[in-house]
């Protein structure tokens, strides 16, 4: 795939627009690697003008800092910044609604500042814009139900990108349950994904991929690799036939990037 490096650009004098920040999941996790990969053919269908770090990005510090390593999430954080700041780097597209809340949220009180959007509104952006064109009708009339990443929606109020991008797929959207400002965490947040739940009743991905169950859809749409993670676990332990799909690959099975 020809996805540029921001370093290899700026020896030559170029200076792309976004720097897409791929995160720990998007480069190691196998499910979000496709989520990446789905996402470049979106930019490059688009003749987005963009880099990446490479070997330069790090995690950005969101694990230690939910877990209470706030001595740790700060080395993380300054290193980055101190290399997105000797780039210049103005706007960051992400595809992990945790990298996108760092670095939009928390990196400013420690000098990084920077324009930061999620994939899904830059999707949605390219569709208005008539950038990309969905058609094929490949998700004509399948119901699909949309979960809400903690933080995406109730974190940082983008609820409607997602739904619009699903809308226009020709679906049918099916809300569950819990949904937009109340809609239910995967359970993978708050540095969860990287531990045993603690004891319950029920787990929390088990809760939530039984309200998706409930809606009859046969797609669960996700933007999240830690939801996308939990509500697959979940549909797995329900022994569900359920496709959990995030809507970069939703685009990318309905253009046939």
């Amino acid at each position: 795939m020809k996805v540029p490096i921001l370093s290899e650009l700026k020896s030559r004098g170029e200076n792309p627009e976004y720097l897409f920040w791929i995160g720990c999941a998007g480069s190691f996790d196998d499910r979000a690697k496709k989520v990446t990969k789905a996402f470049v053919k979106i930019l490059n269908r688009a003749n987005i003008s963009y880099a990446i770090l490479g070997k330069e990005e790090s995690c950005t510090g969101d694990p230690a800092k939910r877990s209470g390593n706030e001595f740790l999430f700060q080395m993380k954080a300054i290193s980055n910044i101190e290399i997105l700041n000797s780039y210049h780097v103005k706007k960051i597209i992400t595809t992990c609604p945790h990298c996108f809340n760092t670095l939009k949220n928390e990196y400013p009180d420690l000098g990084g500042n920077y324009e930061v959007i999620h994939h899904t509104t830059l999707i949605n952006n390219l569709v208005k814009d008539n950038k990309i064109s969905i058609s094929g009708g490949y998700y004509k009339g399948k119901k699909i139900t949309y979960h809400d990443p903690c933080y995406l929606g109730r974190a940082n109020g983008i609820y409607e990108a997602p739904r619009d991008v699903i809308k226009k797929l020709d679906a049918e959207l099916i809300e569950m349950k819990s949904c937009k400002s109340k809609s239910l965490c995967c359970g993978a947040g708050g540095a969860q994904m990287f531990k045993e739940p603690e004891k319950g009743n029920l787990d929390i991905n088990i809760k939530r991929s039984e309200e998706a169950i409930e809606t009859n859809a046969k797609i669960v749409a996700v933007s999240c690799p830690f939801c996308s993670t939990m509500m697959s676990d979940g549909m797995t332990s329900k022994q569900k036939d359920i496709d959990v799909v995030d809507i970069a690959q939703m685009i990318e099975k309905a253009e046939d990037l």
